[in-house]
């Protein structure tokens, strides 16, 4: 095979063919390794490539092939994690100067340890904004990473590097987190599936306010069966995480996506969240997107609720967490730091206790409202962000973006508006491609499910993704 259709082979048939021999994992992984050193020159979208040590373990999945060793589902299959993720033995830098220096972590992550126990071969952090904070991934502690559709366009953040390497080619899956949108935003501006789960279905257990919890795990990934085995992979309880304890399995199918047939199926379509506009190209591949569902019998209805997407409230939660979370290292590290974290602390130092209770009262207001939506509908879409990827240089700092002509904050009404609302609500939430906006980069739509309806939406993304599928995988040689 040559080493161009196998960097973009999905994973669960890479699985497939090292499970029959026909695959050695250590060709694969130098395949994926000779790729990295070109992608990393041209997109800086690694943190740390482990050479050595995922070698080591492509041979020891390699030996238990050849002897007949039970194997996982993703054997042998390269995997990224991002660097906000402890990987045994290397460092975590959360795309800070703060830990530049930071030593090795003792352990790994719960998740990367299931991965691990999948058979995965873990060989490479990927980079992200300083502390995940933006939906860009650049930072004056490791330069800008660019999209591979348009160097000179983001890959949106905070998960942009895995988003950017998957996108490239280089290796299937990576493991990505979502706090406002960063598995959801990246996998959009690339071209990709991304999934944010269920709160509580895969643990997150480095959270500081585990009952608070908004921060997700989660695949990104070129296809909707590769990112629902490497969720499978993830999710089950954990000590660590209050939310995911006594959780049954909530993967079981729904009657209602049972094959192709979507006669029955009621979909509720969001226009917008709280943006004013959506680009006219991505509202087109929205419409056809809408078209196909319709063609295979969905009832598809604009949902016309005036909802109150609690755009102001998410800012005081998540902007007050920062200047909380980043004020110890403030003193020392400020000159060092991301200005857009700065700013963001410096906005959330302005809010008050009453502004930020009230901010949790308005998060249960928008659950519930969106538990309404979904007791009428089976499942929620729209644009998963209102226009394609921005420009590298844009100063997310300042906050402004134009659609169509109309200035509005990147978060607040602009471009990724779709993205916070579900990480506030808890509900799972799905993007995949919808197509090509007039730029030749890619659009996607967003499909939200019941809580624990997990199932349901990958299949909807999966029946999509055959009944539509987007014209190109690859982005065009560099």
């Amino acid at each position: 095979m040559h080493d161009d259709d196998l960097l973009f082979l999905p994973a669960v048939r890479a699985a497939a063919l090292i499970r029959r021999r026909a695959l050695s994992p250590v060709e694969y992984l130098r395949a994926v390794l000779a790729a990295a050193g070109p992608a990393q020159a041209r997109l800086n979208c690694f943190a740390l490539v482990m050479e050595e040590a995922a070698l080591a373990a492509a041979r020891r999945a390699e030996q238990a092939v050849m002897d007949g060793a039970p194997p996982g589902p993703l054997h042998g299959v390269p995997v990224t994690v991002k660097d906000l993720l402890d990987v045994e033995g290397v460092p975590t830098r959360h795309g800070s100067a703060i830990f530049a220096e930071a030593g090795p972590a003792p352990r790994d992550d719960v998740l990367v340890a299931r991965l691990r126990a999948a058979g995965a071969i873990i060989w490479a952090k990927t980079t992200t904004p300083e502390f995940g904070v933006k939906g860009l991934t650049d930072g004056p502690a490791f330069g800008i990473t660019r999209n591979p559709w348009d160097v000179s366009r983001t890959p949106g953040g905070s998960s942009g590097g895995a988003a950017a390497a998957v996108a490239a080619g280089v290796g299937p899956l990576g493991l990505g987190t979502d706090g406002a949108g960063s598995i959801r935003g990246p996998a959009a501006c690339c071209g990709l599936v991304g999934f944010k789960p269920t709160l509580g279905l895969v643990p997150w257990d480095v959270g500081r306010d585990a009952f608070g919890n908004n921060v997700f795990a989660g695949p990104i990934a070129r296809t909707v069966t590769d990112a629902a085995v490497m969720h499978a992979v993830l999710t089950g309880p954990s000590a660590g995480d209050p939310w995911s304890l006594g959780v049954e399995d909530r993967r079981a199918l729904s009657p209602t996506l049972v094959g192709n047939d979507l006669s029955g199926l009621r979909i509720g379509y969001v226009a917008r969240c709280a943006n004013p506009r959506t680009a006219a190209d991505v509202q087109a591949n929205t419409d056809a997107m809408l078209a196909a569902l319709r063609d295979l019998g969905a009832d598809a209805e604009e949902v016309t609720d005036a909802i109150d997407w609690i755009e102001y409230e998410g800012r005081v939660l998540y902007q007050a967490n920062f200047t909380t979370f980043c004020a110890p290292w403030l003193p020392r590290w400020q000159d060092a730091m991301d200005p857009v974290t700065i700013a963001f602390m410096q906005r959330g130092a302005g809010f008050s206790l009453v502004e930020f209770r009230n901010a949790q009262f308005a998060r249960t207001r928008l659950y519930r409202a969106i538990q309404d939506l979904l007791g009428r509908y089976d499942a929620l879409v729209m644009p998963t962000i209102t226009r394609s990827a921005l420009p590298v240089e844009f100063d997310a700092a300042n906050d402004e973006v134009e659609v169509d002509g109309v200035k509005c904050g990147i978060t607040r009404q602009g471009w990724n508006s779709a993205l916070y609302p579900f990480n506030l609500t808890g509900h799972p939430a799905l993007t995949i491609p919808s197509g090509f906006a007039a730029d030749g980069l890619p659009t996607a739509l967003q499909i939200v499910g019941r809580w624990g309806a997990e199932t349901d939406v990958l299949r909807l993304g999966a029946v999509l993704e055959g009944a539509r599928p987007w014209a190109r995988h690859r982005p065009p040689a560099a």
